[in-house]
């Protein structure tokens, strides 16, 4: 009989060993069995990749280690999750509430899906990273905040010292997401738990977050449970992966070996899902017959943007007035036809989202036009514009903001179609629902969940099925797919174009996945720092890309092979900031034409100067 390991005395003995976890939801006539008898060990300065479909119980998995399913309704009905906590071994799953809560941010920390629920939104961003320095290290509050200053530094976040005095609502979801890293690796934690942390980050700043979590690796010895449905991120990262589906483990193998021989079936699906940059070079871009007819009529386009702006109050002086401004956008223009994909990709902050914003009328531009079928939108009177709404709709980056809390999933769905008056009965509209289910891929009886009962994939699926339910003419899609694992991303994306061919839908498709962008989008607008450097048709920015920042953006996409690495020389240094005084406005970039739809920002040496 072979005799347990003693963690305390073998250097070699895994950082975390979990046994037999299981982990029940109680429902309302018996239990739903999220995580059954799941084991893994976890060395120091190791990271173990788990993957698989969106419910599987990846995350369940991640909150259970943490206890925080305690808090969300979850109950651990067996298993052991030994910790090799400084002090000494410990059970993380029957530890008391005041050990875990040391443990918490201090030898364990987390990096969440969702950054807008896990920041508090009355507090600073400095204060929030400030707080968990002091909470788990013997530290002055100056040196509290220099600890802070650097880590957002580190993230690559500009001007830090401004950084720290804003709050979660004013930044992008891409930088929320950089300031809960920072928040995370603030602490030095022995064992990291990344759930889907690269998610919202662009791929510049993927490839730098990732360094970023190597580099302490290796200074620190730190081990991370990498939680992703990226697996381009998974042979990048990974030194042993875990594949999960309905809460079973079904294969468990180093990285390399997983990617070349893959043993289990669904883990041979899965690999076949993945999106690989390159797919479509030389073929026509989808839908193309659909487009051409639309283009071929005397119709005007179904989207004009003349010169779009938007400036945000960053500083005043002590007499009130406005001395500084965020740039956000810088008058860009472009248009859509129906049944077109435009792509609008760039680094967190580039203004990608801001401009979906002002389309959709949830925040007014500074200035500029938008003609939709050639009616300018601010010319239009009120109940004009609440039709518009209609027509125009949003899938948000944040899924779980972007739902009711109190409103279950099939009356967030039908709350569309309620609003506008689009069909005269409810059985009509319940049935009209439960097509929209089917079309997502999510069970019919999924209608009476809330929000917090479905994993933050099934919660994206939610939101573009609501998006659906107007017959909407155009869809902005804010990083709509990010959340979502590759099977089920390929799914969303089969069933996109399929709507597009039948109903002539066009997409304002922001995003930082660039081999999601190859397969939907007709064109692409390349954007940096609030204005557009290329844009071109697909086969143009990805076969022959002009501009430096959309060749190092091609450059930094992660790669499904463990063998290959990318070259992340060319990512370091800080993003130049978008605050300016007053007065002290930004040229706008002048246009050097390529080909009749191919445009590149003309004396590209100037603007890549202040590239990072």
């Amino acid at each position: 009989m072979s005799l347990p390991i003693d963690i305390r005395v073998d250097p070699s003995a895994p950082l975390l060993s979990v046994r037999s976890l299981s982990v029940d939801f109680p429902q309302r006539f018996d239990a739903f069995q999220a995580v059954k008898s799941l084991s893994f060990d976890v060395h120091a300065g190791k990271t173990l990749a788990i993957v698989g479909e969106s419910g599987s119980g990846k995350s369940v998995t991640s909150r259970a280690i943490m206890r925080l399913t305690d808090y969300s309704g979850g109950h651990i009905s067996g298993g052991e999750a030994i910790f090799r906590s400084r002090t000494g071994p410990l059970d993380l799953l029957k530890a008391n509430p005041e050990r875990i809560r040391q443990i918490r941010g201090g030898e364990i920390a987390m990096i969440f899906q969702e950054p807008m629920t896990s920041l508090d939104p009355v507090f600073s961003i400095g204060d929030q990273i400030t707080e968990a320095v002091l909470l788990h290290q013997r530290t002055s509050r100056a040196e509290a905040n220099r600890i802070a200053r650097d880590m957002l530094e580190k993230v690559r976040i500009p001007d830090a010292d401004a950084m720290m005095k804003r709050y979660p609502h004013q930044l992008s979801g891409g930088m929320r997401q950089r300031v809960m890293i920072a928040m995370a690796l603030s602490c030095r934690p022995q064992l990291l738990i990344a759930d889907e942390p690269t998610t919202a980050l662009d791929v510049t700043i993927q490839a730098q977050i990732l360094n970023t979590i190597r580099e302490l690796q290796r200074e620190l010895g730190m081990a991370v449970i990498f939680i992703t449905h990226d697996m381009g991120v998974v042979a990048e990262m990974a030194d042993d992966v875990i594949v999960m589906r309905h809460g079973e483990k079904l294969e468990d193998a180093p990285v390399r070996a997983l990617f070349s021989n893959p043993q289990h079936a669904y883990t041979q699906a899965l690999l076949a899902a993945v999106p690989r940059l390159g797919s479509m070079s030389g073929k026509p871009a989808p839908n193309s017959e659909t487009l051409e007819a639309e283009r071929s009529g005397a119709k005007p386009p179904l989207l004009q943007v003349d010169g779009l702006t938007a400036r945000f109050q960053a500083k005043k002086n002590i007499f009130g007035r406005t001395t500084h401004r965020v740039h956000a956008v810088e008058g860009i223009s472009f248009e859509m036809s129906a049944g077109e994909t435009l792509a609008l990709v760039g680094e967190s902050g580039s203004g990608k989202s801001t401009t979906g914003r002002m389309l959709q009328q949830i925040m007014q531009p500074s200035g500029g036009k938008i003609r939709f079928r050639g009616r300018d939108i601010a010319e239009m009177n009120e109940r004009e514009k609440h039709s518009l709404l209609q027509k125009i709709q949003y899938i948000f980056q944040d899924p779980f903001a972007a739902l009711d809390p109190r409103q279950r999933v099939g009356a967030s769905i039908a709350e569309p179609m309620v609003v506008h008056q689009l069909l005269p009965t409810r059985a009509a509209i319940e049935a009209r629902t439960n097509d929209l289910l089917d079309r997502v891929g999510l069970p019919r009886d999924y209608r009476t969940r809330f929000p917090h009962e479905l994993s933050g994939g099934q919660r994206q699926r939610v939101c573009i099925a609501r998006a659906l339910a107007s017959d909407p003419e155009l869809i902005i899609a804010d990083e709509s797919v990010s959340a979502l694992d590759v099977s089920i991303q390929a799914q969303i994306l089969d069933l996109l174009l399929e709507l597009q061919k039948e109903r002539g839908l066009s997409y304002l498709f922001i995003t930082h996945d660039m081999a999601v962008v190859e397969k939907i989008s007709h064109r692409v607008a390349v954007m940096y720092l609030g204005q557009i450097v290329e844009i071109g048709t697909r086969q143009e920015i990805f076969e022959n890309p002009q501009h430096p920042y959309t060749r190092k953006l091609l450059s930094a996409i992660p790669i499904p092979d463990p063998d290959r690495s990318i070259d992340t020389s060319l990512l370091t240094g800080a993003i130049p900031s978008p605050v300016r005084k007053i007065g002290d406005e930004p040229a706008l970039v002048e246009y050097r034409r390529f080909s009749p739809s191919h445009f590149v920002a003309a004396e590209p040496q100037k603007l890549s100067a202040a590239l990072p």
